[in-house]
């Protein structure tokens, strides 16, 4: 069991920059976490309260932050089988499940992986808490809920630190599996270079554009295509983000006219894939203490590829090869 920990100080000396990127900096909570706080009248800045995420800071003034409380629960370890991709003493790779939950969150504090991982082993309490946005020990990048595949946790503090900063170095390489269902029409890779944001409107969805919108490049090659009798071309995809925005690929491929398959978010559920068809496949980076590069591989599974069969497509040999350089 893992407590949570306590909040932090509540008044920070500003530095230049954006109101929400400065407080997220200071005070170690995420910025949407820090951006609810600020439309929610709990930031002063020089005592006077605010409501802008994007006020202009020159740097000096005081900032006053009521914070809530951190949530009054606690994170059980949980006996859950898992499939172990790779583990040594300094991190564990999981082919998550889908409808597993990456970290638990407001509301959810069981049947995550973190909860299943600390049914097996201790982890890094410094890297956990983010207050009210989820307990999240060790946990250095995240897979959807309905997104099966190659995860990583760091089980030491030296790990955690190394592989966030590969994360954010952009020195991992990330492959996805994906149903496209739409109009498909392209016979090579595609490349999409179009910038992410926050629906303006629909605050749970993402958006090409959209609300302080930042760079987001996806390489899209399809392993096989076949017209599904509609006048549509349904492909399997191989999807590898250059970058790490949230939904990135639902997204891009929604702005192809291609969203994947099950995805009643950005396209349309579906009785053939019960969630959307997407899958981390390929997950290449270096360890944390030798620098070696690791090769993780969770092969597809069987839901899409019966669903992909289902829907009259063929299984190419190479699926299950990892992409060239």
């Amino acid at each position: 069991m893992s407590a949570l920990a306590p909040a932090p100080p509540t008044e920070f000396q500003a530095t230049p920059g954006r109101l929400d990127a400065v407080l997220a900096a200071l005070s170690g909570h995420s910025r949407s976490q820090v951006s609810g706080w600020i439309t929610a009248g709990a930031v002063t800045v020089d005592g006077e309260a605010v409501s802008k995420t994007s006020l202009k800071l020159r740097g000096g003034e005081t900032l006053h932050v009521q914070m809530p409380p951190p949530p009054d629960a606690t994170v059980e370890a949980e006996q859950v089988p898992l499939d172990v991709l790779y583990e040594d003493e300094h991190l564990i790779a999981v082919n998550k499940p889908p409808g597993m939950i990456t970290h638990p969150a407001p509301g959810v504090t069981g049947g995550t992986l973190v909860n299943a991982l600390l049914g097996r082993m201790t982890l890094p309490e410094q890297s956990g808490h983010d207050g009210p946005d989820g307990y999240r020990p060790g946990i250095v990048h995240r897979l959807d809920k309905d997104t099966s595949g190659v995860i990583v946790v760091a089980k030491t503090v030296t790990a955690h630190a190394r592989l966030a900063a590969a994360f954010k170095d952009r020195d991992t390489r990330k492959t996805y599996l994906a149903i496209a269902a739409g109009s498909w029409k392209a016979a090579e890779s595609v490349r999409v270079d179009a910038p992410i944001g926050r629906h303006p409107v629909q605050r749970q969805r993402m958006t090409v554009g959209g609300a302080n919108p930042r760079e987001a490049q996806t390489v899209f090659t399809p392993l096989s295509a076949h017209p599904d009798g509609h006048g549509r071309t349904l492909a399997l995809v191989r999807a590898q983000p250059r970058t790490g925005r949230t939904h990135q690929i639902r997204v891009h491929l929604a702005h192809l006219g291609s969203p994947i398959l099950g995805d009643a978010v950005y396209g349309r559920a579906s009785e053939t894939m019960l969630r959307q068809a997407l899958h981390a496949q390929f997950l290449e980076l270096p360890h944390p203490l030798t620098g070696k590069t690791l090769r993780l591989h969770a092969p597809a599974p069987d839901d899409l590829l019966t669903a992909w069969v289902a829907l009259g497509g063929a299984v190419p040999e190479t699926l299950e090869q990892p992409p060239l350089e």
